[in-house]
Protein backbone atom coordinates (compact mmCIF):
# COMPACT_ATOMS: atom_id res chain seq x y z
CA UNK A 1 0.00 0.00 0.00
CA UNK A 2 3.00 2.34 0.13
CA UNK A 3 1.73 3.39 -3.43
CA UNK A 4 -0.93 4.61 -2.41
CA UNK A 5 0.24 6.74 0.05
CA UNK A 6 2.82 8.05 -2.65
CA UNK A 7 0.20 8.58 -4.61
CA UNK A 8 -1.39 10.56 -2.08
CA UNK A 9 1.46 12.69 -1.11
CA UNK A 10 1.93 13.19 -4.58
CA UNK A 11 -1.69 14.73 -4.82
CA UNK A 12 -0.90 16.71 -1.99
CA UNK A 13 1.83 18.51 -3.08
CA UNK A 14 0.18 19.22 -6.25
CA UNK A 15 -2.68 20.91 -4.51
CA UNK A 16 -0.13 22.72 -1.68
CA UNK A 17 3.05 22.37 -2.29
CA UNK A 18 6.26 21.22 -0.15
CA UNK A 19 5.83 20.57 3.35
CA UNK A 20 7.90 22.56 5.33
CA UNK A 21 7.99 20.03 7.77
CA UNK A 22 6.76 16.81 8.98
CA UNK A 23 5.87 14.10 11.92
CA UNK A 24 5.26 10.77 12.30
CA UNK A 25 3.18 9.18 15.45
CA UNK A 26 2.72 4.88 15.73
CA UNK A 27 0.31 4.04 17.89
CA UNK A 28 0.13 0.31 19.47
CA UNK A 29 -1.86 -2.06 16.53
CA UNK A 30 -1.84 0.45 13.96
CA UNK A 31 0.25 1.89 10.46
CA UNK A 32 2.44 4.78 11.26
CA UNK A 33 0.63 7.88 10.42
CA UNK A 34 2.68 10.89 9.39
CA UNK A 35 1.25 14.68 9.50
CA UNK A 36 2.51 17.32 6.97
CA UNK A 37 2.62 20.93 7.64
CA UNK A 38 2.03 23.40 4.89
CA UNK A 39 2.43 26.91 5.21
CA UNK A 40 1.33 29.40 2.15
CA UNK A 41 0.47 33.26 2.98
CA UNK A 42 -0.04 33.29 6.81
CA UNK A 43 -2.50 30.15 6.19
CA UNK A 44 -1.42 26.71 7.99
CA UNK A 45 -2.73 23.47 6.27
CA UNK A 46 -1.76 20.18 8.06
CA UNK A 47 -2.78 16.94 6.28
CA UNK A 48 -2.61 13.19 7.21
CA UNK A 49 -1.01 10.82 5.12
CA UNK A 50 -1.31 7.17 6.00
CA UNK A 51 -4.28 6.62 7.26
CA UNK A 52 -5.46 6.39 3.49
CA UNK A 53 -3.19 3.04 3.47
CA UNK A 54 -6.11 0.98 3.99
CA UNK A 55 -9.95 1.11 3.44
CA UNK A 56 -11.95 2.25 6.33
CA UNK A 57 -14.44 -0.89 6.81
CA UNK A 58 -17.47 -1.40 9.03
CA UNK A 59 -17.00 -2.63 12.31
CA UNK A 60 -20.15 -5.03 11.89
CA UNK A 61 -18.03 -6.77 8.86
CA UNK A 62 -17.16 -10.23 10.20
CA UNK A 63 -13.85 -10.05 7.68
CA UNK A 64 -12.44 -6.61 6.24
CA UNK A 65 -11.97 -6.31 2.73
CA UNK A 66 -8.35 -5.08 1.91
CA UNK A 67 -8.94 -4.08 -1.24
CA UNK A 68 -12.44 -2.22 -1.46
CA UNK A 69 -14.27 0.46 1.51
CA UNK A 70 -13.64 4.29 1.77
CA UNK A 71 -10.39 5.79 1.65
CA UNK A 72 -9.38 9.09 3.09
CA UNK A 73 -6.82 11.73 4.88
CA UNK A 74 -7.73 14.96 6.89
CA UNK A 75 -6.89 18.54 6.43
CA UNK A 76 -7.17 20.94 8.98
CA UNK A 77 -6.32 25.04 7.38
CA UNK A 78 -5.64 27.43 10.58
CA UNK A 79 -4.44 30.81 10.25
CA UNK A 80 -0.95 31.03 11.50
CA UNK A 81 0.98 32.86 14.16
CA UNK A 82 -2.35 33.04 16.68
CA UNK A 83 -1.51 30.27 18.44
CA UNK A 84 0.48 26.73 18.85
CA UNK A 85 -1.35 25.01 16.54
CA UNK A 86 1.84 22.14 15.73
CA UNK A 87 0.77 20.70 18.81
CA UNK A 88 -2.19 19.62 16.77
CA UNK A 89 -0.02 16.86 14.84
CA UNK A 90 -0.60 14.20 17.78
CA UNK A 91 -4.58 14.64 18.00
CA UNK A 92 -4.72 14.81 14.06
CA UNK A 93 -2.75 11.39 13.75
CA UNK A 94 -5.19 10.03 16.54
CA UNK A 95 -7.99 11.30 14.72
CA UNK A 96 -6.83 9.80 11.49
CA UNK A 97 -5.63 6.23 13.40
CA UNK A 98 -9.68 6.23 14.65
CA UNK A 99 -10.58 4.29 11.70
CA UNK A 100 -8.04 1.64 12.76
CA UNK A 101 -8.12 1.22 16.44
CA UNK A 102 -11.74 1.99 16.50
CA UNK A 103 -13.32 0.64 13.47
CA UNK A 104 -14.96 3.43 12.57
CA UNK A 105 -16.10 5.17 8.70
CA UNK A 106 -14.77 8.71 8.53
CA UNK A 107 -17.43 10.41 6.65
CA UNK A 108 -18.61 14.10 5.51
CA UNK A 109 -21.00 15.36 8.68
CA UNK A 110 -19.49 13.06 11.24
CA UNK A 111 -17.93 14.71 14.29
CA UNK A 112 -14.81 13.37 15.64
CA UNK A 113 -13.51 14.04 19.68
CA UNK A 114 -10.06 14.02 21.06
CA UNK A 115 -11.26 14.86 24.25
CA UNK A 116 -8.71 17.18 24.82
CA UNK A 117 -8.12 20.59 23.57
CA UNK A 118 -6.36 20.10 19.87
CA UNK A 119 -3.46 22.61 20.59
CA UNK A 120 -2.86 24.47 23.73
CA UNK A 121 -5.20 27.59 24.55
CA UNK A 122 -7.99 25.75 21.75
CA UNK A 123 -10.87 26.60 22.74
CA UNK A 124 -11.66 23.57 20.39
CA UNK A 125 -11.39 19.12 21.15
CA UNK A 126 -13.86 17.57 18.43
CA UNK A 127 -13.83 18.49 14.31
CA UNK A 128 -16.70 18.40 11.95
CA UNK A 129 -15.57 16.45 8.74
CA UNK A 130 -17.06 18.67 5.90
CA UNK A 131 -17.25 17.70 2.17
CA UNK A 132 -14.31 17.30 0.39
CA UNK A 133 -13.04 18.18 -3.63
CA UNK A 134 -12.41 22.07 -2.34
CA UNK A 135 -8.92 21.81 -1.27
CA UNK A 136 -7.78 18.98 -3.13
CA UNK A 137 -9.26 16.96 -5.33
CA UNK A 138 -9.78 12.93 -4.75
CA UNK A 139 -7.38 10.56 -5.91
CA UNK A 140 -8.73 7.72 -8.08
CA UNK A 141 -6.93 4.88 -7.67
CA UNK A 142 -7.06 1.63 -9.71
CA UNK A 143 -9.71 -0.41 -9.82
CA UNK A 144 -11.10 -1.86 -7.83
CA UNK A 145 -10.01 0.77 -5.41
CA UNK A 146 -12.60 3.13 -4.18
CA UNK A 147 -10.82 7.25 -4.35
CA UNK A 148 -8.82 8.81 -1.62
CA UNK A 149 -10.88 11.55 -0.44
CA UNK A 150 -9.36 14.38 1.74
CA UNK A 151 -11.96 15.65 3.81
CA UNK A 152 -11.45 19.24 5.28
CA UNK A 153 -11.93 19.34 9.34
CA UNK A 154 -13.58 22.18 11.30
CA UNK A 155 -13.34 22.42 14.33
CA UNK A 156 -16.03 22.89 17.07
CA UNK A 157 -15.93 24.05 20.46
CA UNK A 158 -17.71 21.53 23.42
CA UNK A 159 -21.28 23.78 22.85
CA UNK A 160 -20.69 23.27 19.08
CA UNK A 161 -20.66 19.85 19.00
CA UNK A 162 -23.86 19.36 21.58
CA UNK A 163 -25.61 21.55 18.90
CA UNK A 164 -24.50 19.48 16.25
CA UNK A 165 -25.65 16.46 17.61
CA UNK A 166 -28.98 17.79 18.36
CA UNK A 167 -29.56 20.03 15.06
CA UNK A 168 -27.27 18.21 12.13
CA UNK A 169 -24.43 18.82 10.72
CA UNK A 170 -26.04 21.11 7.68
CA UNK A 171 -27.24 23.06 9.99
CA UNK A 172 -24.35 24.63 12.23
CA UNK A 173 -22.48 25.42 8.73
CA UNK A 174 -25.41 26.89 7.92
CA UNK A 175 -25.07 28.48 11.51
CA UNK A 176 -21.44 29.60 11.03
CA UNK A 177 -21.96 31.19 7.44
CA UNK A 178 -24.79 33.23 8.55
CA UNK A 179 -22.74 34.84 11.46
CA UNK A 180 -19.53 35.04 8.94
CA UNK A 181 -17.76 32.61 11.50
CA UNK A 182 -14.14 32.73 10.49
CA UNK A 183 -13.27 28.83 11.08
CA UNK A 184 -9.91 29.40 10.29
CA UNK A 185 -9.27 31.38 13.45
CA UNK A 186 -7.36 29.22 15.66
CA UNK A 187 -8.63 31.51 18.80
CA UNK A 188 -12.09 32.41 17.91
CA UNK A 189 -15.10 31.86 20.17
CA UNK A 190 -18.09 29.88 19.19
CA UNK A 191 -21.04 30.83 16.97
CA UNK A 192 -24.28 32.32 18.84
CA UNK A 193 -26.58 29.04 19.21
CA UNK A 194 -29.47 30.58 21.02
CA UNK A 195 -30.67 32.60 18.03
Amino acid sequence: MSDVLELVEARLRTALGAPDARAAVTFLGTDRIEVLRFVDDGVVRYATLGMSAQPMSDPTDVVADPLRGPRAELVLTVRGGRADTDKVLRPLAVLAASPQVEGVIVAPGASLDVGDPLWPGAPFTSVLVAEPGGLVEDLELDEPLDPVRFLPLLPMTPNEAAWKRVHGADALQERWLRHGTDLRDPLRSGVPLDD
